[in-house]
Formats: C-alpha cells, sequence, structure tokens
C-alpha cells in the first residue's frame, strides 16, 4: 500500500512540474518578441514651429491608423510593464507629448479623446502657466482623459553644460523638484520621465533610476523590445518633416534591430568628430547584406567585421566629421527575410554647441 502512495506522489510531481516549465518557456518566448513602437509630439496644429508641429490632419491620421489596424495603445508606464509582464505579444504603440504646450490642450487632446486613446505627457513644470504652456487646470483636466502625466524637470535645461559634478547635483534637485511640484498641483506623482532634448550621460541614467522612476525616455530613433534599457528608450519624433501619414505607417511598423553590445555605451561626443561606434547585433533572419547605416547631416560607412550564424559585429562611423549641431544621429536599418525592416539609432552629444 505504501508502494502504492508513493508511487501515486511521484507521477503527481512529475506531472505538475512539466506543464510549470512548459508555460515558463512559453511566456519567455513570448516576454522575449514583445516590442513597443514610441512616438514624440510637441506642437499640433502650430505652424509658427515646423521643426517641432505637426498637422491636425496627419495626427488624426495617426490616430485612426493605430485603432483600424488593432494596435494597443498604452501610456508610457503601461507599455514598460507590459513589456516586462507574462501578458501575449501585441503590437503596441505609445504616444507621448514632450513640455506640455497649449496647442496639445487646445488641438491634440480633443483628437485622442475622439479616438478614447491614452497619451503621456511630459511637462517642466517651471513654465506651466506661461506663454504657450498649459496651465494646472488645463493639465488637471487633462488627467481626466486618460492622460499621464511625467516628469520633464523643472527648467528643461541644457544639464550637459554644466560642469561635473554641479550638473548632477542641480538636476537630482530639478527632478525632486518638479515631482513636488506635479504633486502638490495635481495630487499625483509622475512613474516616468523624460530627458530634455533627449541628454544625458550615465551618472543622469543612474540619478531618473534612483529616484524611483519606471522608465526614461530619450529621443533617439528605434523601437523598443525586452532588451532596451528601459532608462533610455527609443522614440520616433513626429514633426513636419517626418509625420506624413505614409512616413507615420513605416515607423509603426518598425522593428527593433536587437543589439546585444554598443561600444561606446555612451552618448556624448568624443574629441574625434568622426566617432566610431561599434555593434554586436542579434542577425537572428536578418539578410546581413543589405544592411543600411545612415548619418544625420552627412554619409556613413560601415563594415561588417564579423558574421555567425547568430550575431554580428558591425562598425559605423561618419566619412567627414560632424559639426555644426548639436545632436547628430547614426541610424542602422537591415530588413529580414520576410522583408521587415529592423531599425537602430545612436544619438552623439555635442554639448560644446550651443
Amino acid at each position: 500500500m505504501k508502494q502504492i502512495q508513493l508511487l501515486i506522489i511521484i507521477l503527481i510531481v512529475s506531472c505538475s512540474g512539466k506543464p510549470r516549465s512548459t508555460e515558463m518557456a512559453a511566456n519567455e518566448i513570448a516576454h522575449a518578441d514583445k516590442e513597443v513602437v514610441c512616438f514624440i509630439y510637441h506642437r499640433f496644429g502650430d505652424s509658427r514651429y515646423p521643426t517641432t508641429n505637426v498637422s491636425l490632419k496627419d495626427f488624426e491620421a495617426h490616430l485612426a491608423y493605430l485603432v483600424n489596424n488593432n494596435f494597443q495603445v498604452l501610456s508610457f508606464s503601461a507599455a514598460m510593464a507590459y513589456l516586462q509582464s507574462d501578458e501575449p505579444e501585441k503590437k503596441t504603440a505609445v504616444i507621448t507629448i514632450d513640455d506640455g504646450y497649449k496647442s496639445f490642450f487646445k488641438n491634440g487632446l480633443p483628437l485622442v479623446k475622439k479616438y478614447g486613446l491614452p497619451a503621456t505627457l511630459f511637462i517642466n513644470t517651471k513654465t506651466v502657466g506661461g506663454g504657450d504652456y498649459m496651465n494646472w487646470a488645463e493639465l488637471e483636466e487633462a488627467t481626466k482623459s486618460n492622460i499621464e502625466i511625467g516628469n520633464h524637470t523643472h527648467s528643461h535645461d541644457y544639464f550637459l553644460n554644466e560642469s561635473v559634478p554641479s550638473r548632477y547635483k542641480t538636476f537630482k534637485q530639478e527632478i525632486e523638484l518638479s515631482q513636488s511640484i506635479i504633486s502638490e498641483h495635481l495630487r499625483l506623482l509622475p512613474q516616468v520621465f523624460s530627458y530634455p532634448y533627449g541628454e544625458f550621460d550615465v551618472e543622469m541614467k543612474n540619478i531618473v533610476k534612483r529616484a524611483g522612476f519606471k522608465a526614461a525616455a530619450a529621443q533617439n530613433s528605434g523601437v523598443i523590445y525586452n532588451g532596451t534599457d528601459l532608462y533610455q528608450c527609443p522614440r520616433f519624433p513626429m514633426s513636419e518633416a517626418y509625420s506624413a501619414p505614409e512616413k507615420f505607417v513605416e515607423k509603426a511598423s518598425m522593428h527593433a534591430l536587437k543589439t546585444l553590445s554598443i561600444s561606446p555605451n555612451s552618448f556624448i561626443l568624443p574629441q574625434d568628430k568622426r566617432p566610431l561606434l561599434t555593434l554586436v547585433i542579434d542577425n537572428t533572419d536578418l539578410r546581413m547584406q543589405q544592411l543600411q547605416c545612415f548619418v544625420q547631416g552627412g554619409e556613413c560607412k560601415f563594415q561588417i567585421l564579423e558574421n555567425s550564424d547568430r550575431k554580428s559585429t558591425i562598425t559605423l562611423q561618419a566619412t567627414k566629421a560632424i559639426s555644426g549641431r548639436r545632436r547628430t544621429l547614426y541610424t542602422v536599418t537591415v530588413p529580414d527575410k520576410k522583408g521587415t525592416w529592423h531599425w537602430y539609432s545612436h544619438l552623439w552629444i555635442d554639448s560644446r554647441m550651443d
């Protein structure tokens, strides 16, 4: 009798163990394939500033496309939670707005409400209620329409212009001040952060982490995936030069170029103004012979140093010195065997430029 009971126990343990391992494997696979395409907007229907403005016609076309093509549209913090959860893979998009201009409240918010979508609005507290910026009453009304409020510092300053270590003291103080002001006026504490101008260094990123934020948004373009550092999430910019509906659809359909290592892992432009960037990428199902690279405002050369079954090592470099601009992007795109394009972008910041 004892032998029969023992046999039953063994069978129960072995049978109950197998489904758990199968479930874990399935979750790991789903988890590994998740991606989030994130867009950054500033002004809406304000043609005075074409480099940061999107027309209302184009913006509505963007929202309609997401709804009509069954995208899961989430706030920035909810998207980060989705990436780290065991939820099944879905086409996922995030709408973010930086700075809190009145044109969002007047022109953009009614369209977001019309399509019943959430969005995340990053505000710099020093400018609230001044000039072209939303006031606290408008921000509070926006929160009632499924708009998440994120922290964008107090002054929205060029923090990299400040010398070390005062840079970090000022940056930390501004984050804490902004959190306090937002809490006082809106009775909420932002869970996500956006770097002003997309500029930061490693210690600034660590300050954001230590402040307790769930994630932080940068301004280099690309797709967020499970291997992304959630404290430097890429976003595709939407302005008059890039917001035509066909260009939006192209970005919404983009996949991440999965990077295994990046050298140097910094956005600060070195003394050499033709910086060499080395990437080790996951080349699974990629057509490496069709890889392309681009340098903002110039030309790019690249070399594939190593190509194995699962990974490739590539170097990228501008053919001429990067000059005349504060921020410059190196971008790599490559299609997979289905013809779908994958994207990675690296931002170089020259803090010596105004």
